[in-house]
């Protein structure tokens, strides 16, 4: 895995978080659960985020500890399988 490649990855992870953040701006809770659309946009780009965090290379997550790759994967998986 290239170094290159990681940015790409990394840049997904942000780019697609940063737009969940966008989307749920001024939302509530109970906004969520009544706009079904809304839930599934959330969760596909918690996947994508997920996928893009299962493909950064090794070197690069452990020189980021504070990153909670487990997690992100592990949600990612739950939503993907579950």
């Amino acid at each position: 895995m290239s170094q290159h490649d990681d940015q790409v990855y990394l840049k997904h992870m942000l780019d697609h978080a940063r737009e969940a953040v966008e989307m749920l701006a001024g939302k509530t809770q109970a906004d969520l659960a009544q706009h079904r659309m809304l839930e599934v946009a959330l969760i596909r780009l918690v996947e994508i985020i997920g996928e893009a965090a299962t493909r950064v290379g090794s070197e690069m997550k452990s020189s980021n500890p504070q990153v909670p790759w487990r997690e992100i994967i592990g949600m990612r998986n739950r939503l993907t399988h579950g």
